[in-house]
């Protein structure tokens, strides 16, 4: 049976809202690295447990985004959406009056709990609530923009905060940003009647996949500080591996999985995931690097730092809302992702010829606008995509498998491009004689190596989305969810039109 369902009459205001918990969540992701130098002198943070500040939340968060898509569904976006927002809002105020470093964790920790129920109801909910073909696109166009320049965003508010405030507001910060949309949640955003999965919460799932994501991301993370053939690193890539195959396996047995394969198994939806994780890889690491660049080889204040990622950031605005939104509805996705992804890994090209008294106009800005337009570009169809066809009641845990592709990205690309560019940077001295004088020399180089990865990196994606997404243009008129699954398992759901093929 197939029901069309009105649309709701504030779904523009609600768009506000969502967008605002998503510019949260990305900021976050950011922000709080630039504040991390301070927040380690005032608190007194060890060498040794700086790292935990920034892999507490990715570790919480990358883990339990599965288990977060799959409660929104079973219990409704809109209230996980507003719990999310709300334990967000409480763990940024603990975090911020923290007195010492336990208290700190903790909170980035819880931080990244709520942040994993916040995500994928916000991307799910953007899916179910706006279906008409040409609202999807603009209402995409604004969420692919925030999704890829929050994090260089990040980088310029934590900037401001750390040198004009203190690195306790890189945390307050979410507050009033939290509190405001859920305020308006609560007051204009609607569940799509009937779309809400009836089933049981798969909990060998929950485990198995949390268990291994965490385990996946925290290998990254001693990769980047013990080297990549250290006991707990390769514990941790051997343990991964091994939950998250228990993890498939588990879900191709169980009646009611927390991931269907028929999520992963639809070859657009995996194209997207896999293009999207690959791309982030090249880009989390160029924002590290160049980063590392501008304030410890230029000697650029934090802000100003922060300020030079802008032109990226219009650049991606542009790319999402001017060129991927007014043409998703006029050409096949592939031609958007694919020529993006091209277009992005030409600005990165033009990046690795960074030398040390390289001009920010000549050389980092025309890279960073094409990166920013490129990606831009590319983000769009894939947010939309990342609920292609699927059925409502699987739309939050198909909204968490596009975010986890990027958390997983992130860290693995922060981890990976670090090791690269130590690798080059120590090999360049070596080969010079390990002249203290050339630090900065090599540390370019390092990063220019680094880069050249990125390059690739975002060429392989470009080639996936070619080769996998093959959905037609999306010109209007939803179709309603396909009807795979027995009857048991569609017990109490309504198909909602969800994107046309």
């Amino acid at each position: 049976m197939s029901t069309e369902v009105e649309a709701n009459p504030r779904r523009w205001t609600a768009l506000i809202f969502i967008s605002l918990a998503q510019l949260m969540v990305v900021l976050d992701a950011t922000v709080v690295n630039i504040a991390l130098p301070a927040a380690q002198h005032d608190l007194g943070i060890s060498d040794g447990n700086r790292q935990w500040v920034i892999t507490a939340y990715t570790l919480a968060f990358g883990g339990l985004l599965l288990f977060g898509g799959r409660l929104a569904d079973i219990a409704g976006r809109k209230r996980i959406f507003t719990i999310g927002l709300i334990g967000f809002a409480a763990a940024s105020a603990i975090g911020g009056i923290a007195a010492n470093t336990g208290m700190l964790l903790g909170a980035r920790a819880l931080q990244g709990v709520f942040g994993a129920m916040l995500a994928p109801a916000a991307l799910s909910l953007l899916a179910v609530t706006f279906t008409e073909a040409k609202e999807r696109a603009k209402a995409f166009g604004v969420f692919g923009a925030i999704a890829g320049g929050g994090g260089a965003l990040g980088l310029i508010l934590g900037g401001v905060l750390t040198e004009y405030l203190n690195w306790r507001w890189a945390l307050f910060v979410n507050i009033p940003i939290a509190l405001i949309a859920a305020a308006g949640a609560y007051l204009v955003i609607r569940d799509v009647p009937g779309a809400r999965n009836r089933n049981r919460l798969d909990i060998p799932g929950v485990v198995l996949s949390t268990a291994g994501l965490v385990s996946l991301v925290y290998g990254f993370t001693r990769a980047e500080s013990d080297g990549w053939t250290a006991a707990w690193t390769l514990g941790s890539f051997v343990a991964a591996a091994v939950l998250l195959a228990a993890f498939v396996l588990v879900e191709s047995k169980v009646a009611h999985p927390l991931l269907p394969l028929r999520v992963l198994t639809e070859r657009n939806r995996a194209g997207v995931y896999s293009a999207l994780g690959i791309a982030v890889i090249g880009m989390f690491g160029l924002f590290l690097f160049l980063t590392y660049y501008l304030q410890v080889v230029k000697g650029w204040s934090p802000v100003v730092t922060g300020v030079a990622f802008l032109p990226m950031i219009v650049g991606m605005i542009t790319g999402s809302t001017q060129i991927g939104a007014r043409l998703m509805n006029r050409v096949a996705p592939r031609l958007l992702m694919g020529p993006g992804f091209l277009v992005a890994a030409i600005g990165l090209l033009i990046l690795t010829q960074m030398k040390v008294d390289s001009s920010y106009g000549g050389l980092i800005l025309p890279g960073l606008v094409l990166l920013g337009l490129g990606m831009g570009t590319a983000f769009m169809p894939a947010m939309s995509l990342a609920t292609y066809g699927v059925e409502p009641r699987d739309a939050g845990v198909a909204s968490a498998m596009i975010n986890t592709s990027q958390q997983v990205g992130g860290s693995i690309g922060t981890a990976l491009l670090n090791t690269v560019a130590a690798s080059a940077t120590a090999a360049w001295l070596l080969d010079r004689g390990g002249n203290p004088a050339l630090i900065n020399e090599a540390a370019v180089h390092g990063y220019a190596t680094a880069i050249w990865w990125a390059v690739g990196l975002m060429v392989l994606a470009a080639a996936i989305v070619l080769t996998f997404v093959n959905t037609g243009r999306q010109d209007g008129g939803a179709v309603t969810s396909g009807s795979g699954a027995s009857d048991d398992e569609n017990a109490g759901d309504v198909p909602v039109p969800v994107m046309m093929h």
